[in-house]
């Protein structure tokens, strides 16, 4: 707030000297008299100052900011500043001299309505109420106004203010229980050098009386216990404990007009305001600035703590005049705080117990060989998910009072665990802080996780941290009750106060590494009827002290601070066709036709006439590379199959993996597909290949196979795992399917074989009939009836039968992987869906042409290496095997 200007005030006397034609068209009825009177009143106010330099004026000058302290236009119905008073004398706005009044006695009686009788404002209402009240009666005297006018009007009684709660005592005394928003707002003004929010003072009984409507009316119906913001438990050692005590104990000194004394100490002054103060002081602190650092504890010791407390009253001392207030408070408050120091230091520790029997633990719980303290990021058992531990950082280490080492913990939940917008994007691996803070003991703690802010995030990794430990990314805030994700302007007030200085390194990256936000993992539980006016869904709770086991999306409006989705990325420009595939040669009668097997028959079936068939790999933990248009999916540390959506995903996590396994018999070790299993692989369009004898079969659909992360692994018992198929690892292998236990073909050429449970029951049916025919006395190998031998040119129909059946087969199944592998282009590319699969189709051609050039690079080379280590003992002769390949 400002105060005003001579040239202001000049300019209020100038327009009531000259504008007296637009003040009559105004509808004023004022005297020169009366205006010059009203203008003295306001000045009276602007220059009144206290003995100690003090200008009760100046929380006046400007009406309250509405977006800083909306609830205050809920109290006041009548806002009305200094500012009013001389903007409505400019204008000419009194009719009459009674409205001047009536506007000054609501200043002083919104301020004590709104604030507590021992908040400063209030105390400068009532200095400003006996200003007001004793102009008043000059003016009155001097015959300018009426007595009546001179009587400020009766507005209503002042509501008595509310008994304060220990809470609200509390966090005044102690800023712990501050808002995170609050915290990060201070936090931000403090980086870009702004001026921070003036804080509000204390509320009277109907400003309190209107948050706690507020808060239920926001809460809903809708009020489990487990959604309700948190702060850490208050574990302090005894000489925290100390400190705190006597911070409030010099709370309870007031001077003589009835203020609290250290009040004037709370906040250092406004530099704007008075630059002298910081060029005379040059240890600048107050109250704020020393409960900053008790929270962070900075302070080793009571002695430590005194030596700010008496820099403090000694820099008022020094820079305030000897007969002013404040010096005489800063002397009294000097004095009484060392002897409060020196009663707290003269008791023992055991009077500073925390309740519960709680022992503060300030260099960490060692567990496991690993040290666990303060501000270390942790995955904690997680009883609703075993694949998903909750992230979170701890907050408090302490132990009970039976030797039980405890933390407490902020989550961070994953965005499958919130309620958004359908629209709503994520990084991969992304975390929203919440408000839950919780105990966990010390055993539930798996391993260590890494949480970096959404600006480092692109730059690095923390230098050191294990590369198979998760790192996660920050973005935003989640307010579980509304439901809304804001975003997080400062990550230090995110942290716990202990770490909030403290900083990493880092190893960078080349250069900044853009990632790509996803939709929502929950876009497939999103209702076709849901409407915008709906009702927010609610999520799916499971263990008490677990995040929800499930979240939900809506239709609503998108959130202020929530970007529009982005934009589907434009096709690549086409490129020329593929040369024509080259003809292969004709079959020789040396050359042998056989089948090929299942595997070889999908390849031909899902790839182009000339795609090269991949060499079997081995099983591993990472992603395999593929060159084949995928269709992303979104599975973020989960063993349970998400939705498939098409965007592009990579995920980070190593805590589970799913791999494809064509059907074949399912073992511990097992060749999954070149291509990675969660990302499912594009059909290709089938082309009829004249060059592959026999039938074709429709291939067969891939199952997944999952494994869970090692911790989740080991919470199965030994006993139940044996029970089950596992790795080379011993991780139990979960499938999306029952394997088929597919045979080799037992006859030559077959294309598939038969299963070992269809080839039993064949057995047993071949095992029966033998039974039958040794109880009917039939020899063992004796021939059984020949069927009636049809007629001549009837098998050479029926054959002809068969094999239009079979080409009209084989062309329905052409047709429907052809309209499948369509929709997949349609979505992929859209309206320009037919030159996307022209592309893909010259992609797919090229990959191939290098393969091959790669593999005859390479035959060429070992045949030259094979020639180079030959002596020909040939000379210069002929033999029938250069001649006839069948020699």
């Amino acid at each position: 707030m400002t105060s005003a200007s001579p040239r202001d005030n000049a300019s209020v006397i100038e327009s009531l000297e000259t504008n007296d034609t637009e003040g009559a068209k105004a509808g004023s009825h004022l005297a020169d008299e009366q205006l010059k009177a009203i203008k003295r009143v306001i000045d009276s106010l602007y220059a009144h100052r206290e003995p100690d330099g003090h200008d009760p004026s100046k929380v006046f000058h400007r009406k309250v900011n509405k977006r800083a302290m909306p609830d205050y236009y809920e109290v006041i119905k009548e806002p009305v500043a200094l500012s009013t008073l001389k903007y409505k004398l400019q204008n000419r706005e009194y009719g009459r001299f009674a409205e001047f009044v009536r506007d000054c006695a609501l200043i002083p009686h919104n301020a004590q309505t709104y604030n507590r009788p021992e908040a400063g404002a209030y105390q400068d209402a009532l200095v400003i109420r006996d200003i007001m009240e004793r102009e008043l009666k000059q003016l009155a005297k001097e015959n300018i106004i009426s007595a009546q006018d001179a009587l400020l009007p009766d507005l209503g009684e002042i509501p008595p203010a509310s008994p304060r709660l220990a809470e609200e005592e509390e966090e005044d005394e102690d800023e712990d229980d501050e808002d995170d928003e609050e915290e990060e707002a201070d936090e931000s003004a403090e980086e870009t050098g702004g001026k921070r929010k003036r804080r509000r003072g204390p509320r009277s009984q109907i400003a309190t009386i209107k948050r706690d409507v507020a808060s239920k009316e926001d809460r809903g119906t809708d009020s489990d216990p487990r959604k309700k913001r948190g702060r850490p438990p208050r574990v302090d050692t005894p000489m925290e404990a100390r400190i705190k005590a006597i911070l409030k104990g010099i709370r309870k000194f007031k001077n003589d007009s009835g203020q609290i004394m250290v009040h004037q100490f709370e906040k250092l002054p406004d530099k704007t305001v008075m630059p002298e103060y910081y060029q005379e002081i040059k240890e600048p602190i107050a109250i704020e600035l020393i409960k900053r650092k008790l929270k962070r504890k900075k302070y080793q010791s009571v002695d430590h703590f005194m030596r700010d407390i008496d820099t403090m009253f000694n820099n008022a001392q020094s820079y305030n005049q000897d007969e002013s207030q404040i010096y005489k408070d800063a002397v009294l408050l000097q004095k009484e705080t060392q002897q409060l120091a020196d009663a707290e230091k003269s008791k023992p520790d055991a009077e500073y117990v925390m309740e519960e029997g709680r022992l503060p633990l300030p260099n960490g719980i060692l567990h496991n060989g690993e040290l666990w303290k303060v501000g270390d990021w942790i995955h904690i058992q997680n009883p609703n998910d075993v694949t998903k531990p909750i992230v979170a950082q701890i907050y408090r280490t302490w132990q009970d009072s039976e030797g039980q080492k405890w933390v407490n913990a902020c989550w961070y939940y994953r965005p499958e665990q919130t309620v958004h917008q359908y629209e709503k994007h994520f990084y991969p691996h992304e975390v929203v802080k919440t408000g839950q803070y919780r105990d966990h003991h010390i055993d539930e703690v798996i391993d260590r996780c890494f949480v970096m802010f959404c600006t480092r995030y692109s730059r690095g990794r923390p230098r050191g941290f294990p590369k198979t430990k998760d790192v996660y990314v920050c973005d935003s805030r989640y307010n579980e009750e509304k439901h809304k994700m804001n975003k997080i302007k400062t990550w230090a007030s995110c942290l716990p106060d202990e770490v909030r200085d403290k900083d990493y390194e880092m190893d960078l990256f080349d250069g900044p590494k853009k990632t790509k936000k996803v939709p929502t993992p929950l876009l497939h539980m999103l209702k076709e009827e849901e409407m915008e006016t709906d009702e927010d869904p609610k999520v799916r709770w499971g263990a008490d002290n677990a995040p929800p086991i499930m979240g939900a999306v809506h239709k609503g409006p998108r959130d202020e601070n929530q970007s529009p989705p982005p934009e589907p990325t434009p096709s690549p420009p086409l490129q020329p066709p593929p040369p024509p595939p080259r003809q292969l040669p004709a079959a020789t009668k040396y050359e042998i036709p056989s089948y090929r097997r299942v595997s070889e028959v999908d390849a031909r079936m899902t790839n182009t006439l000339d795609r090269t068939a991949a060499p079997p790999t081995t099983y591993s933990n990472q992603s395999q590379a593929h060159n084949q248009p995928q269709i992303p999916q979104y599975n973020q540390q989960t063993a349970s199959p998400a939705a498939i959506q098409y965007n592009q995903y990579a995920s980070q996590s190593n805590s589970s993996y799913a791999q494809t396994q064509h059907h074949g018999p399912a073992s511990a070790s097992y060749h999954p597909s070149q291509s990675d299993a969660r990302y499912p692989q594009v059909p290709q369009p089938y082309r009829l290949n004249s060059a592959v004898p026999g039938p074709v079969t429709n291939p067969v659909r891939p199952y997944e196979v999952f494994r869970l992360s090692e911790q989740a692994n080991a919470q199965i018992p030994e006993e139940i795992r044996q029970q089950y198929q596992q790795d080379e690892h011993g991780n139990v292998l979960f499938f999306t399917a029952p394997p088929v236990d597919v045979l080799q073909p037992t006859k030559e050429g077959s294309a598939m074989g038969h299963t070992a449970r269809y080839l039993a029951e064949k057995l047993r049916r071949k095992l029966a009939t033998k039974e039958k025919r040794t109880a009917e006395g039939l020899a063992e190998d004796s021939e059984e009836p020949q069927p009636k031998r049809t007629k001549p040119g009837r098998d050479e129909n029926l054959e002809g039968q068969i094999q239009s059946l079979r080409e009209e087969a084989l062309q329905v199944l052409i047709n429907q992987i052809q309209d499948g592998t369509d929709v997949i282009y349609r979505n992929l590319y859209g309206s320009q869906w037919e030159q996307g699969a022209k592309m893909e189709e010259a992609e797919t051609a090229r990959l191939q042409a290098e393969s091959r050039d790669k593999i005859a690079a390479a035959a060429d080379l070992m045949r030259k290496k094979k020639e180079s280590e030959t002596i020909s003992m040939t000379g210069t002769g002929t033999y029938m095997d250069d001649l006839d390949p069948r020699y």
